[in-house]
């Protein structure tokens, strides 16, 4: 695959330069004509902009030489009509440790520049905003010999109520500060791609506050020399289309949100405590927290990203990632936590053994796979000694019986209101998932008897997997089956997908399965399927539902049945991830036109979006329940907290993996 440069098609690009902006909702006020005469600079290449084409919308503040306005739309639509940041964009020194704040005043330069010649020390900076060819640049010239203790800081403070904006860099140091070049991602506007010229490691920090809802990115610069000046460049970034692609009208539909995937964490919170996040760590957004659990989703999506650039890699981040959870998260006995300080939940190691299979198949990094063989094992190792009957079915610590999930206890995986327990569906996919790539592995080290070990785990747990979960009143698979016997079944289209699309279940004995469950979303009169498909298709029982909180918070039933609270958060929502398992799985038993019904529905939604920042499945960091778009309510109201989260974004993978090619790469140890 060729990198990025080479695939980007252009017929323009427009940058607009205009005044200061103020005030709640005045990305929507016109300024005064005055105002608009005296400041306001249009840069265009090529004229209007064509359908399609990315812009770019850079306002100057001339009287401040601040830049309070700066946004993008790098699929051509008009999400640059909002604004990204929350402050305006502004220049800082920093000489012997003090911060400076430089002050100037702007005019225009030429027909495509703005400059800011800045004061507020010794030697006066010029900072020169504007287009060259295809990208936006940032010139700064100036300065004076002898001052290698200054630096400049470029502070962008983002919004990140209106997008969970990120940096990807090319790598993170020991330090915590990123390095260029790098990406700047805002969901649902696109990608920047930042490098700087002639300056090699330019230094960056990321910052944020969970409790303020801030997220800060600073970028130190060298005090540019007389006769000098240093070059920042962004490039809006478009995802070349994957090779082997047969639909290629439907990568055009995903490329905008692909990215939302990825978000590395900017440092927040106080580190001596697990309510917080180190920087640059895969996390469920830029200010949320990093999660074990689901880290698999993360990674198939990195496995599955076409190369866009010679210096960064999605992968880098997931190795990253991997490394922090295993060297900072595991307990002795080989039990990762999934989150905070919540351990108790399978999936939290099941996932990091899946991932790391996406890493070493993706990049050939045996010499890292080396380095951590024992780690896995330890963790796979954990998961073996759950199998407490010894009947090849890992077992949860919680029992999973009626009534027994009570706040601030979680459940027994990632879906953490549901009072799964015992034997587990949905975490014993997962883990037959971790055993086979786990086998793969050790084959690639030539660990014979350890690959043996894991292959036969999985064996044996595929073996008993059918006749544990199949239950025969319904003809799908029940989610759990508690300690006391019982079968619990939420008629949940995820549960009998994912087996189908791990090979636990073959494929004609799913469709057989997925065509009575798709009886059962036409039975109950779901229609929505731009909003994915619903977690379950009947109530979920109060006493299999998280118990403690105030009925109605999280889906949280009063009524026994559970019907009260029905089609919200787990009990019943749509929860938008999950739909890559009931998509593709409907495309492996030949039902390709269900599949695509529900895929060209999202796919839509995600492209023309929805909410005010243009968003299809996010709706910027709400962080309060039930203002979040991850999860939505039958006829489409929100009702999740996070606002953003990176797993909504793995619906997107069914665009490949309703390939066989493109499963027989990602599920190759399944399928040997």
């Amino acid at each position: 695959m060729s990198p990025l440069y080479r695939h980007l098609c252009w017929s323009g690009l427009l940058i607009v330069l205009s005044g200061p902006v103020s005030g709640c909702g005045a990305e929507n006020a016109p300024p005064r004509q005055d105002e608009a005469q005296k400041r306001t600079v249009t840069l265009s290449l090529g004229g209007t902009p064509s359908p399609g084409q990315p812009t770019v919308r850079v306002d100057a503040d001339c009287d401040s030489a601040t830049l309070p306005w700066f946004s993008w739309d790098t699929e051509g639509g008009d999400r640059a009509k909002n604004n990204l940041l929350r402050a305006g964009l502004s220049l800082k020194k920093r000489s012997h440790g003090q911060l400076v704040n430089l002050t100037g005043k702007g005019k225009k330069s030429g027909t495509q520049q703005v400059k800011f010649e800045m004061v507020g020390s010794q030697e006066p900076i010029a900072w020169t905003v504007g287009m060259e060819g295809d990208r936006l640049t940032m010139q700064f010239s100036g300065g004076a010999a002898g001052h290698d203790a200054d630096r400049l800081e470029l502070v962008f403070p983002f919004e990140p109520r209106m997008a969970a904006t990120t940096l990807l860099p090319a790598r993170w140091e020991t330090d915590g500060s990123l390095r260029l070049p790098a990406v700047i991602s805002a969901p649902d506007f696109g990608q920047m791609l930042l490098a700087c010229s002639p300056c090699k490691n330019v230094r960056g920090w990321l910052r944020g506050s969970r409790a303020n809802c801030t997220v800060e990115f600073t970028l130190e610069l060298p005090m540019p020399r007389p006769g000098q000046a240093i070059t920042l460049t962004m490039q809006p970034l478009r995802l070349p289309e994957p090779a082997g692609m047969q639909d290629k009208s439907l990568w055009r539909l995903a490329r905008r949100g692909w990215f939302n995937a990825f978000q590395a964490s900017a440092v927040w919170g106080d580190q001596s405590v697990s309510f917080s996040a180190p920087p640059g760590i895969l996390a469920n957004n830029v200010i949320s927290d990093p999660v074990s659990c689901l880290l698999h989703l993360w990674a198939d999506q990195a496995f599955l990203t076409p190369q866009f650039s010679p210096d960064i890699h999605p992968m880098n981040m997931v190795r990253r990632t991997l490394d922090w959870w295993l060297d900072h998260r595991v307990r002795p006995t080989g039990e990762v936590f999934a989150y905070w300080d919540h351990a108790d939940m399978l999936d939290a190691n099941a996932s990091p053994l899946i991932a790391a299979w996406d890493y070493v198949e993706a990049t050939g990094d045996r010499a890292w796979l080396a380095q951590r063989i024992e780690r896995l094992e330890l963790i796979a190792d954990y998961m073996i000694r759950r199998d407490v009957d010894d009947d090849g079915i890992v077992e949860s610590t919680h029992s999973g019986n009626y009534g027994t999930l009570k706040d601030p206890m979680r459940a027994d995986s990632a879906y953490d209101t549901i009072n799964a327990g015992h034997k587990n569906a949905y975490l014993n996919a997962l883990v037959y998932r971790a055993f086979k790539c786990l086998a793969d592995l050790e084959k690639q080290l030539q660990r014979n008897q350890q690959q043996a070990r894991y292959s036969q785990r999985a064996q044996r747990l595929k073996a008993a997997y059918l006749k544990t979960f199949e239950n025969p009143a319904t003809g799908w698979l029940a989610w759990w089956r508690s300690k006391d016997g019982e079968l619990h079944d939420l008629s949940s289209p995820m549960i009998s997908s994912l087996a189908i699309c791990y090979g636990l279940v073959e494929p004609a004995r799913g469709h057989e399965m997925l065509k009575r469950l798709w009886t059962k979303i036409e039975a109950v009169g779901f229609r929505r399927f731009e909003l994915g498909v619903p977690i379950a298709l009947t109530p979920v029982r109060r006493g299999d539902y998280l118990m403690g909180l105030p009925p109605g918070v999280c889906g949280v039933p009063s009524r026994e049945d559970g019907s009260d609270t029905f089609g919200q958060y787990l009990n019943g929502g749509c929860l938008v991830s999950d739909a890559v398992y009931f998509i593709t799985a409907l495309h492996i038993v030949g039902e390709s036109k269900k599949a695509d019904r529900i895929l060209r529905a999202m796919l839509q939604r995600q492209e023309k979006g929805v909410f005010p920042n243009g968003g299809g499945f996010q709706n910027g960091v709400v962080n309060s329940y039930p203002g979040g778009a991850e999860f939505y309510t039958w006829d489409g109201k929100t009702c999740g907290y996070e606002g953003h989260l990176t797993y909504s974004y793995s619906f997107l993978q069914a665009v490949l993996l309703r390939q066989p090619s493109f499963r027989e790469r990602l599920f190759r140890p399944l399928r040997e």
